[in-house]
């Protein structure tokens, strides 16, 4: 226990007691010494009734005297101790007022003491747990004074290290130095004997100048009219053909009728725009000598690999009516890494053209030559066909490209080839679900007429 709270106790109980304590003291009454009757001095005789009466009445007086100085005497007494009790009573009601202040003062002290008390046991708390924050501040702090002077070792060794370093550095540098200063004697000697040699260069250089210009032009002109062998252009072939589906469904005499067809071709391009080249036949549509159908669905879709894309049209063109190509967009041909073939610019540079029958069932060199009553066509001579590959004959449909890689064109029938120079127009036809609302019959309709437009041994 707090020392000062237990001497405050102390001193309120012993306040306690002297107010409590009853300073009245009884005090004993005094008694007046008895009366004792005198005789007669004169030793007379029996004394007469009135001196009886007169000794009894002096008796009486006497003691009623003494009764009298006693009750004055005891009434003194009573007034001087009740004075005294009057003022020991004033005396102790004033320690009374005074001990009640001091129990007051004594609570109001206690009951600060205690609140003290109180505050004290809080603030112990609030220091023991400064106290704790503090370890741990100089524990953290520690530790990290513990890392940096680690980091300040390393960096003392780095420093050493570095020291090292730069002094090789210098003493490689010193080296360097000289040996720079002895190669600046060479080079100047060498610079002025490049410069002898340039002068002599120069004059050289002028001549291989138009030597090379001379040359380019010659390799250009030899590549361009170098043929190139047949089985690199056949193996090329067999690399770039992309295989097209087309499906479709069209009425029949007793219902619907469901089309497949599946061919293989290469892209052909202008420069500009890029196409899969296909015969009619190669389509759902089959020939244009037979009777013209309203189809009701028609796709296209190109195949290599797991890759499959459509196409939204098939166009005839106007060079010849049973030529179709089939739009193709760049990312389309990325995804199916194929190249396109050019067309012949130059289609007569050479008497021979590499003929691709059926999609690449088989190859051959076949002489063609030109017909001047149908400049848009060559006539292919089949007669002297030399087969590398395969046993075939030429047919309508197989692709015939130049001596040089071009596409040179397609064949129209067993004899004919159709030169592919242009993507003209004459019919198109959009694929879809829908074609049921875009009849498809006039359009192949006005085909056919153009086709029978044609000289006949070009029609068959």
């Amino acid at each position: 226990m707090n020392r000062t709270l237990l001497l405050i106790l102390c001193d309120f109980l012993l306040l306690t007691l002297l107010a409590l304590t009853d300073w009245e003291k009884a005090e004993p009454a005094k008694q007046a010494p008895p009366q004792t009757a005198t005789a007669p001095a004169d030793g007379s005789g029996a004394a007469t009734p009135d001196d009886d009466i007169v000794s009894v009445m002096k008796l009486s007086l006497e003691d009623e005297r003494a009764q009298r100085d006693e009750l004055s005497q005891q009434l003194q007494t009573t007034q001087s101790t009740l004075t005294e009790r009057e003022k020991a009573l004033a005396e102790t009601s004033g320690s009374l007022a005074e001990t009640r202040q001091k129990v007051d003062m004594l609570s109001q002290q206690y009951t600060a003491a205690a609140a003290d008390a109180t505050m004290t046991k809080d603030q112990l708390a609030q220091l023991q747990k400064d106290l704790e924050e503090r370890k741990a501040e100089a524990e953290r702090r520690e530790k990290e004074l513990a890392a940096l002077e680690k980091q300040q070792a390393e960096a003392r060794a780095k420093i050493e290290d570095l020291s090292v370093t730069v002094r090789v550095a210098e003493v490689e540098k010193q080296q360097l130095r000289a040996a720079a200063d002895t190669l600046k004697v060479q080079v100047e000697a060498e610079r002025q004997e490049r410069i002898r040699v340039q002068e002599t260069t120069t004059q050289l250089a002028q001549g291989v100048g138009q030597l090379a210009d001379s040359s380019t032009a010659l390799t250009k002109e030899i590549r361009e009219n170098r043929p190139i062998n047949v089985n690199i252009l056949f193996n090329e072939f067999l690399a770039n053909r992309v295989q097209t589906v087309f499906t479709g469904t069209r009425p029949a005499l007793f219902g619907v009728r469901d089309t497949n067809v599946d061919t293989r071709t290469v892209f052909v391009t202008d420069g500009r725009d890029t196409f899969a080249l296909l015969h009619i036949s190669d389509t759902p549509f089959g020939s244009l000598l037979e009777t013209s159908w309203n189809w009701n669905t028609l796709k296209a879709e190109f195949r290599k690999g797991g890759y499959r894309s459509e196409a939204d049209r098939l166009t005839f063109l106007a060079l010849d009516p049973r030529v179709a190509v089939l739009p193709v967009t760049a990312g389309q041909q990325a995804a199916l890494g194929v190249k396109a073939y050019p067309v012949a610019l130059e289609p007569f540079k050479f008497t021979e053209a590499l003929l691709i029958s059926n999609g690449g069932a088989g190859y051959g060199e076949v002489p063609f030559k030109l017909d001047p009553a149908n400049p848009s066509y060559v006539r292919m001579d089949n007669r002297l066909v030399r087969r590398l590959f395969g046993d075939f004959s030429p047919s309508r449909g197989d692709l015939v490209l130049s001596k040089t890689g071009e596409l040179l064109g397609i064949m129209v029938n067993s004899e004919y080839c159709a030169l592919v120079n242009n993507f003209l127009p004459s019919q198109v036809i959009r694929t879809g679900a829908d074609l049921a609302t875009r009849p498809t019959a006039p359009q192949l309709d006005d085909l056919g007429l153009r086709l029978k437009k044609l000289p006949l041994r070009i029609q068959q």
